[in-house]
C-alpha cells in the first residue's frame, strides 16, 4: 500500500480535506480517523531551546524539513513551514517541543490559505524525492563495494582458502543481490 493511504488519515485538512479529497480521487467521503488526531486549529511547534539536547530525532521526523539544527546543537523550526503535524513531538525524549495555536477560530481545510498547502505540499514532495535519491545513492555505494569485494575476494581474504572462501564469496553475493533489489523500483 505504499503510496496509498486513506483519504480520511489528514486531520489538518478535517472534514472539508475528506470530501476534496473524496472528489479527487473517486471515493466515498468518510468521517476522519480519530486515530489519527482531530480537526483543530492550525498550530506550528517550537522548541524550548533550554532543553534541546540535540539529537535530531526531530529533524528525521518532520516530513517538510522545517527544524534545523545539527547534531548536539540546538534545534529550532522554522514557523512559516511547519504544518503542525505532531509528529516531531514523540520523537523527542526530552518532551522540550510544544505547539502554538496560529489560527484561533479556524480548523481544518479553512485553517489553511492556499499559500501555505502548496508550500506545504511542496516541501513534503521535496523531501521525499531527497529521500528517494540519497536512498538510490547509498543502494547504489553499497552496489559497488560489493561488486569491488566479489571481484577481489581472494586478496581481500589473505588466509581463506576452499570452503571458507566460498563461504565470503557466498555471503558477498548475497549482499549484492540486497544491493541489486533495493535499486529497483517498488512494483506498487
Amino acid at each position: 500500500m505504499a503510496g496509498r493511504a486513506a483519504i480520511n488519515r489528514c486531520p489538518p485538512g478535517g472534514a472539508q480535506g475528506v470530501q476534496r479529497l473524496a472528489e479527487i480521487t473517486g471515493q466515498a467521503a468518510v468521517p476522519l480517523d480519530p486515530a489519527c488526531g482531530h480537526e483543530g486549529p492550525r498550530t506550528v511547534a517550537w522548541i524550548d531551546e533550554r532543553w534541546c539536547i540535540g539529537c535530531t530525532l526531530c529533524i528525521k521526523a518532520c516530513p517538510v524539513d522545517c527544524i534545523v539544527g545539527s547534531h548536539k546543537r540546538m534545534h529550532t523550526v522554522v514557523e512559516a513551514d511547519c504544518t503542525g503535524c505532531e509528529l516531531c513531538i514523540p520523537a523527542c525524549p526530552v518532551d522540550c517541543i510544544q505547539l502554538d495555536v496560529v489560527t484561533p477560530g479556524r480548523s481544518g481545510w479553512s485553517a489553511w490559505s492556499d499559500e501555505a498547502a502548496a508550500t506545504a505540499r511542496r516541501l513534503y514532495l521535496e523531501r521525499q524525492a531527497r529521500r528517494e535519491r540519497l536512498k538510490a545513492r547509498h543502494a547504489q555505494a553499497l552496489q559497488a563495494k560489493a561488486e569491488h569485494k566479489l571481484a577481489h575476494v581472494e586478496t581481500l581474504t589473505r588466509d581463506a582458502h576452499g570452503e571458507e572462501l566460498a563461504r565470503k564469496r557466498a555471503v558477498i553475493q548475497a549482499a549484492l543481490a540486497r544491493a541489486r533489489a533495493q535499486r529497483k523500483p517498488d512494483p506498487t
